[in-house]
């Protein structure tokens, strides 16, 4: 079997950071301890660099099959990987949508031969599939979304409470939903497009996706749930009123009902539409620099639970144009990690904030089975970071691997750098350099959720 020992690190674990030794026997670590010595081993000496287990990522659009001219599972797992991202759970709204367990097989028959990085995919739901996806095995299916999908006339779910009665009072699995009010969303657009002639300013994007259409649309699915207590997710929270509807609390395990902040909302706000415009358009949008300082806090509190990417890559032609015709969403996931380290170095995070956000609580929440932590018996899914403060990195055109080929951060400077990134023991990705191809597994899940 397959040995390899890291001496010389530091373990940023289960909120501690210790100087430790680790082994990993084949997929698994196998022991974790001071000082190890094993002379049918290889030696890697991380010379005091940071050791953290990998991000999970629970919300990415990786985009196949289908519209693979924006991203493929091969080019964002890379993408994924030279971040520190071990794990991904994808959306379903590929060509075609994922909404039948046969199409959802097929997805999981195609990472098996293009990611690198360990995957799930969750099964969309829509206003005709609600038998089959609740049918889903949760064994193998990290959940149900809507997310990236229509349920009916433009609308997502959030908008239709009647629906979500039935969904709320069968379901035994995760649902997770994307969460805006589109009446407020669509009176907000026909007030913008009437004042500028069409032509809307970017810089409205965050005044047409508003804080009142999240904070009502997220009151009302959670009025609906508090009936079934039904276990639900929430994607990209992105204010901090929203927010402050959940408690804080640390238990994880007792919650039916989680929420997570994504990246863009924690390091970009409303001023940055005048430089960046376009580039960072998302739903639900970026908004002010008091949502995201509340956003972080509402982390640190247990109020919100975990950071995702919401990595949504377009090709660069679809991100010009006029508001309306740009689209939403941007690559992300190779720089979530190391924008996460940017805000340890401006003092507004610590690097076991990471840890807990980015993998421990996400498997915590999915129920995954032997991963997000560093403990002996779990995968092996690791990243070292070069965390050195005297050296500076550029965010460069060169150094992206999104087949799109564009970000919003080109231009950026940081400090922290993936060195290395193990995938179920295998070392993948060493000093800018893939190693390895070995492709990566599906997540297993607890049956109860």
């Amino acid at each position: 079997m397959k040995k390899t020992l890291i001496v010389d690190a530091k373990l940023v674990n289960e909120g501690k950071i210790i100087s430790s030794d680790l082994l990993i026997e084949g997929e698994r670590i196998s022991k974790i301890a001071p000082f190890i010595s094993d002379a049918h081993a290889k030696v890697i000496d991380f010379g005091g660099n940071y050791l953290l287990p990998g991000m999970i990522d629970d919300q990415v659009h990786f985009r196949d099959p289908g519209l693979t001219y924006k991203g493929d599972l091969f080019s964002e797992s890379k993408a994924a990987i030279a971040g520190g991202v071990t794990s991904f759970m994808d959306m379903p709204n590929t060509i075609p949508n994922t909404l039948n367990r046969v199409l959802l097989e097929d997805k999981y028959a195609l990472a098996a031969q293009k990611s690198l990085a360990n995957y799930s995919f969750f099964m969309g739901i829509t206003s005709k599939n609600l038998d089959e996806a609740l049918r889903v095995n949760n064994e193998t299916v990290c959940g149900i979304t809507d997310d990236g999908l229509y349920f009916d006339q433009e609308q997502i779910l959030a908008n239709h409470p009647e629906f979500l009665e039935k969904l709320f009072s069968r379901s035994n699995t995760l649902v997770a939903l994307h969460s805006e009010d589109d009446s407020i969303i669509f009176a907000n657009h026909a007030q913008y497009f009437k004042k500028f002639n069409g032509e809307i300013p970017m810089s409205f994007h965050a005044k047409i996706r508003s804080e009142e259409a999240c904070l009502e649309a997220t009151q009302r699915v959670l009025s609906i749930q508090k009936k079934y207590g039904n276990r639900l997710h929430f994607f990209h929270i992105s204010t901090g009123a929203e927010a402050n509807l959940f408690p804080a609390s640390t238990h994880i395990m007792d919650k039916r009902v989680t929420a997570e902040a994504c990246i863009h909302h924690l390091w970009f706000n409303d001023s940055d539409y005048e430089n960046l415009g376009p580039l960072i358009k998302w739903n639900p949008s970026i908004k002010s620099e008091q949502n995201r300082i509340q956003l972080i806090q509402a982390l640190k509190d247990g109020r919100l639970d975990i950071i995702a990417s919401d990595h949504a890559p377009h090709s660069s032609e679809e991100k010009v144009g006029t508001y309306d015709q740009i689209k939403s969403g941007a690559p992300i996931v190779q720089h979530t990690m190391p924008l996460l380290f940017q805000l340890v170095q401006k003092g507004e995070i610590d690097l076991k904030f990471i840890a807990d956000k980015t993998s421990h609580r996400v498997a915590d929440i999915y129920k995954i089975k032997n991963r997000g932590y560093l403990r002996e018996g779990f995968f092996a899914d690791l990243i070292e970071v070069d965390f050195n403060s005297n050296n500076h990195w550029c965010v460069t055109k060169d150094s992206l691997h999104y087949k799109s080929g564009w970000s919003p951060l080109i231009g950026e400077k940081l400090n922290a750098k993936i060195k290395r990134t193990f995938v179920n023991g295998n070392l993948i990705f060493e000093k800018d350099i893939f190693v390895s191809d070995t492709k990566g597994q599906r997540l297993l899940f607890s049956k109860f959720r």
